[in-house]
């Protein structure tokens, strides 16, 4: 319980509307009240509180000690205008912990604890003067029920700012984690809002075909970033997914690079609550390397299709095609018997005829190549050599004499693990087929060299300057009986083996062309030893 506080006293012998001044304890708690209402970090309160009562009271010494952050102990503020006090031994300090501590000392020593829903946040100390003693006590207690709520609060207040700064740093961690993540996909994604107006942009987006960075993305709309695409379509495809909720997917062709890539677009509705879409995620993958697989399967599956076919027929086919020989030698033997009026209609009937049975065997020997076992011995073959040996063929052949030659075959190349007779088949179908393109007249370009991408690989390019191949074409040259000659000049079948042969040796075939500038094959060849040959 606090004493009572003595109340002002009237002067003897004055006149009665003159009063004494007030005693120091009245202007002591108002000089408290003035310096806590004075400041506005706690701390500072609490000194100016001891220096309040030290000035007030005509205290020796007043000091007010708070409890530290990790509750150990206490630790002294001192008065504004006094030097801060020293260090606390350690023992002292864990002294104010002891809820005895609320005792009168010797030498006039007060101490009051601070506490506050049975917790002792403080203590309030006092070195009291004989004459003061009684007052001073129910000061400084009053004051400590005045300064314990406030410290409390205070304390309270720092706990919550530290579980907020906490929350914030964790939340703001969470956040850089996720935009890593985001930045870190191989993917191209950006997110648009309501307004078409752009609220995410991933690293992949920066570095992409346009190249924009994300500080210029963000806070635009769609249409002004992506200027390339029609307006009017990339809002309906937008629309149609805020509409109906549903993920949009779409496949596009795009030369932006310089070259032919494929991407595929995915648009993924966002909600941020369960009502209507917010968002919308715009993912773009570059899906040319798994286009160019699915078309190699696609290659692979129809000619293993033509081989099953070529191998159920093509000696039902031989069966009647050696009768009509043996009837068109019987035929040749008989002509003499003819009236010479006659004999010139049969001339031209019977060039007609073997002609064309000419052709239908030159076509099942192809089926034959093509559906025959490909199981032939391999061996470490010097590529140059094999080259070389096709080159000599195409030179005796009629549509040659109009081409100009350029050689241009590296020297040390590795040698390839490979069945030279049927390397020499697929070149030398290259080699005619760009001949052909160039309708006998043009520049054809043969190298070899090292795959600059692939240290296991040898390649070897065969180039012309024909008219080029269109692009709807592209995916079908190395289709059976495509072709792009006239009628009775191919069968059709030359890249098709050719295909056929460099895929049984574990390597690969692909083209590059545009139209009216030419057309380079490149034929990937893996090394003799290599993990490609030995598959």
């Amino acid at each position: 319980m606090s004493e009572p506080l003595a109340r002002p006293g009237t002067a003897s012998g004055g006149s009665s509307g003159s009063t004494d001044p007030p005693p120091p304890e009245l202007r002591a708690l108002a000089e408290v009240a003035a310096a806590i209402a004075a400041e506005v970090e706690v701390e500072d309160a609490m000194g100016a509180v001891a220096g309040a009562l030290r000035r007030g009271l005509g205290l020796a010494s007043c000091r007010v000690w708070v409890r530290t952050a990790d509750g150990a102990a206490f630790r002294p503020l001192s008065a504004p205008g006094e030097p801060p006090p020293g260090p606390v031994e350690r023992d002292r300090a864990q002294a104010w912990l002891d809820p005895r501590r609320g005792v009168e000392e010797a030498s006039g020593v007060r101490r009051v604890p601070l506490e506050y829903g049975g917790e002792r946040l403080g203590l309030l100390e006092a070195a009291l003067k004989p004459d003061t003693v009684g007052q001073g006590r129910a000061v400084l207690t009053i004051v400590a029920d005045i300064l314990s709520p406030l410290l409390a609060s205070s304390e309270l207040s720092e706990d919550l700012a530290s579980e907020v700064a906490l929350r914030t740093r964790e939340i703001d961690a969470q956040r850089r984690f996720t935009a890593k993540i985001i930045d870190s996909l191989p993917v191209g994604l950006y997110v648009i809002d309501r307004e078409y107006r752009i609220q995410a942009w991933n690293r992949k987006r920066e570095t992409g075909t346009q190249g924009v960075v994300r500080h210029e993305a963000l806070g635009r709309t769609v249409f002004e970033v992506l200027r390339r695409q029609p307006r009017d379509l990339l809002r309906s495809e937008f629309d149609a997914v805020f509409h109906t909720g549903r993920i949009g997917q779409m496949e596009v062709e795009s030369s932006a690079t310089g070259e032919s890539r494929y991407y595929r677009l995915t648009k993924i509705p966002m909600r941020l609550d369960d009502a209507d879409v917010t968002h919308v995620i715009t993912i773009g993958e570059d899906v040319t390397e798994w286009k160019t697989v699915q078309q190699e399967i696609a290659q692979t599956d129809k000619l293993a299709a033509v081989g099953q076919l070529a191998a159920g027929v093509m000696h039902e086919i031989n069966n009647p095609l050696a009768t009509l020989g043996a009837c068109l030698e019987a035929l040749e033997s008989r002509q003499e018997e003819l009236p010479p009026a006659q004999r010139q209609v049969f001339d031209e009937y019977f060039r007609i005829m073997e002609s064309e049975l000419s052709r239908c065997k030159s076509i099942v020997g192809g089926l034959l190549d093509f559906s025959r076992p490909k199981a032939r011995a391999k061996k470490p073959v010097p590529v140059n050599q094999v080259v070389e040996d096709a080159l000599f063929l195409v030179r005796h052949h009629d549509r040659f004499k109009g081409i100009k030659l350029v050689r241009a075959l590296a020297e040390d190349l590795p040698a390839i693990q490979a069945n030279a007779e049927q390397l020499i088949q697929a070149f030398l179908a290259l080699m005619l087929n760009a001949i052909d393109a160039m309708e006998g007249k043009g520049v054809l370009t043969v190298t070899t060299r090292a795959n600059p991408d692939r240290g296991d690989e040898v390649m070897v390019e065969v180039a012309d300057t024909g008219m080029g191949i269109p692009r709807d074409d592209l995916p079908k040259i190395f289709e059976p009986f495509f072709t792009t000659k006239p009628p009775g000049r191919g069968t059709g079948l030359g890249l098709s083996i050719c295909y056929a042969v460099i895929s049984e040796h574990r390597g690969r075939v692909t083209v590059d062309s545009q139209v009216g500038g030419g057309a380079t094959f490149h034929v990937f060849l893996p090394v003799a030893g290599s993990a490609g040959a030995d598959a």
